[in-house]
């Protein structure tokens, strides 16, 4: 808990006024539609540099196709612009909305001078603030998100920040469980009103709002470019502002179930005819809550469940007030935040299992956290919610913990392989694990880890194969790499081609030896030969490389090992002009 300070001081920002200056750019910003972004400066050391990006009130900006306008990221470009959007060990690629993304591609890459502008800034050496309103809060998260891909070194570069004031939600699990791998939550914040119907827009599939959000998206467009009130809502806000909440309440009560281990048969049958919102929270969430008090929250789980029961309706007033305040709220930011930075009333919501269950104000840290909840409307079954995220959070942390004292053991249990093939190894578990993303999303990306796998890699999966072949598992199941080879080994591989930036499958240096065996049975006359010939030079390519590189040991090489064994088989001119023949003649 933290009140009395400076939300900078919490976000690890220089100042308050920064977020002032992005909030009047983004909504500068919806003045000039023409242009796909604007920049500003602000003196300082260094000097602040702010991208702005305006919204838009189209539909089809907003939705690409249904039900939820979500797509996977594409890997397949040279390079890929979002290679760390992913699952390392599972390999699962994050999903991100379509249209945002088409948006950003054709709009802000597709400009003639917007990377130029930013490579400029970085050249030198420019704090840089990528910031936008509404559907601008999207495209500032993919530029951020380009911008850390293309440029950031943490050694070496100023970190981006990306501010966004009622932004709707852009990516699903993978892209938030990434960030977080990345270490690159941090530095997005996102601004949200209460009762702001735009962050909770995306919990909804788009033909249940499809009709009823043209006329809002009207309504949103005339406020956009005057300070001046738009008139009476449209007569559908009423039906959206339900709509839209109804489906929310379907998202967050079926997480709330997954985060208390609720083995509800009931609910995993209607999802499993009834599709939910894949879009997920991330980064750092800050909750106005319209009388001048922000909340600050951090872990995903718990947002999602705050973008829900905050903003939950209460007296008979509300019910016919809040559709409306729904919207005009979407456009309350810049005084909203004016006058909240000036009080200075700043609850940070940490221990969440610690939470108060009664909304009952007593004394102490906990009045503070209490008021703050009370503001946002939690009742009883909202706190029970944020308790059960703060209780997966804590649980992560102590697998990591119990993990990271079992690292000496695995290591011995290394070195007793390195003579003998005996060892329990606890990787197996902490794969488990992963899959099931009961560790901190950083872990896979930690250095320790990282070669501590690589180790056991390379030094049990060739044993793991000569027993495979051995026992003739091939002829039942099929080849090692494609239909035998345990996820322990994909997941370590993946976690040092990732960190080394290395193309995918490039690291196949502990499972060669199944290649040799596949190839062995079908290079046993020349017609099988060249039928293989370019899979054996690739093989021979590679062989040399991790060879030369240290990856591979020169005992591979050996006479009487199974390479050289199967290598001499090889037809003769193939062998003397082969890359590796000089490495086995010495």
């Amino acid at each position: 808990m933290a009140s009395g300070r400076r939300v900078a001081d919490i976000v690890g920002m220089r100042e308050d006024q920064l977020i002032n200056k992005a909030c009047s750019c983004a909504m500068k910003a919806h003045k000039s539609p023409e242009n796909p972004y604007i920049i500003e400066k602000t003196l300082g050391s260094p000097e602040t540099i702010l991208f702005s990006f305006p919204g838009s009130w189209s539909v089809s900006d907003w939705f690409a196709q249904k039900p939820f306008g979500e797509t996977k990221i594409n890997r397949s470009g040279h390079p890929p612009k979002f290679p760390s959007l992913r699952s390392i060990g599972k390999d699962e690629v994050a999903t991100v909305n379509e249209a945002f993304l088409r948006r950003f591609e054709d709009k802000i890459l597709g400009s003639s001078d917007f990377q130029d502008k930013v490579q400029s800034a970085v050249t030198e050496r420019n704090q840089i603030v990528f910031t936008g309103h509404s559907l601008g809060g999207s495209t500032a998260i993919l530029a951020t998100l380009w911008f850390l891909e293309k440029f950031f070194k943490s050694d070496s570069k100023i970190p981006p920040l990306c501010l966004t004031f009622g932004c709707p939600l852009t990516g699903n699990r993978i892209f938030s469980h990434a960030l977080g791998r990345e270490n690159w939550a941090s530095y997005f914040i996102h601004f949200v009103m209460r009762y702001d119907i735009v962050p909770r827009l995306l919990l909804a599939p788009i033909p249940s709002i499809e009709q009823e959000f043209k006329s809002i998206l009207q309504f949103f467009a005339a406020k956009s470019t005057t300070n001046e009130p738009a008139g009476g809502v449209p007569e559908a806000a009423s039906d959206f502002h339900m709509i839209v909440m109804r489906n929310a309440a379907s998202v967050a009560t079926h997480a709330a179930c997954k985060l208390m281990g609720s083995a509800n048969m009931l609910m995993e049958t209607v999802t499993s005819f009834i599709a939910l919102s894949p879009y997920k929270p991330f980064g750092t969430y800050i909750f106005c809550t319209g009388n001048g008090k922000l909340v600050v929250l951090r872990n995903p789980d718990a947002v999602l469940q705050l973008l829900f029961y905050s903003s939950q309706l209460g007296s008979e007033r509300e019910v016919a007030e809040i559709p409306c305040l729904s919207l005009h709220q979407h456009f309350g930011y810049e005084n909203e935040l004016q006058e909240s930075l000036e009080m200075q009333d700043v609850v940070e919501l940490k221990q969440l299992e610690t939470l108060p269950l009664s909304a009952e104000v007593t004394g102490g840290d906990s009045a503070t956290i209490n008021s703050a909840l009370n503001d946002l409307g939690l009742s009883t079954r909202a706190r029970l919610c944020l308790r059960a995220a703060g209780e997966l959070e804590k649980r992560k942390q102590v697998n990591k913990r119990d993990i990271d004292a079992r690292e000496k053991d695995i290591h011995n249990a290394m070195n007793e392989l390195e003579t003998s093939y005996r060892a329990n190894c606890e990787l197996r578990k902490i794969i488990d694990m992963l899959k099931r993303y009961e560790l901190p999303d950083d872990f896979e990306g930690q250095r320790a880890w990282v070669e501590l796998g690589t180790r056991y890699r390379r030094l049990v999966e060739p044993l793991d194969i000569a027993n495979y072949y051995r026992q003739l598992k091939n002829e039942d199941t099929g080849p090692y790499v494609t239909k035998g080879r345990p996820n322990r080994y994909r997941f370590t591989q993946r976690w040092l081609e990732h960190a080394e930036k290395m193309p995918a499958e490039s690291s196949g240096e502990s499972h060669f030896w199944a290649e040799v065996e596949e190839l062995s049975a079908r290079t046993g006359s020349r017609e099988g030969f060249e039928e293989v010939k370019e899979m054996v030079l690739k093989l021979e390519r590679n062989i040399q490389k991790w060879v030369n590189g240290g990856e591979v040991g020169k005992d591979v090489l050996l006479e009487e090992s199974t390479l050289v064994k199967w290598w001499k088989t090889l037809p003769q001119q193939h062998r003397l002009e082969s890359c590796i023949s000089g490495l086995i003649k010495n």
